[in-house]
């Protein structure tokens, strides 16, 4: 897959970004979500005196957030796990069970 350079604009700043074609979209919304998040920290009156800090403490939160839902993830796929293994065992009972003729 061939990339080319996209311009983002992140913090007021212009960046070139190397980004596989076809997903030139997902790289911009990117940027979009990471510009609303250092708004909304800059907003809560932490006091950062650099762009560069505010988009330290973005990807801090960011990083936060993205172990939050891998744990979560993690919970739900063995939550499913044991519904499968108890459903394979109920019907693998099931099948054993000789069938009574009236």
């Amino acid at each position: 897959m061939s990339q080319h350079n996209v311009t983002i604009e992140v913090a007021n700043r212009r960046l070139k970004v190397a980004c596989p074609q076809g997903q030139e979209s997902a790289l911009l919304q990117a940027a979009e979500e990471l510009n609303q998040r250092i708004t909304k920290d800059n907003s809560k009156g932490q006091s950062l005196k650099t762009p560069e800090q505010a988009m330290l403490m973005t990807a801090l939160n960011l990083a936060h957030d993205y172990l939050a839902q891998q744990r979560k993830f993690a919970q739900e796929k063995q939550a499913l796990q044991s519904q499968v293994d108890l459903l394979q065992q109920t019907i693998e009972q099931a099948v054993k069970q000789p069938k009574k003729h009236a």
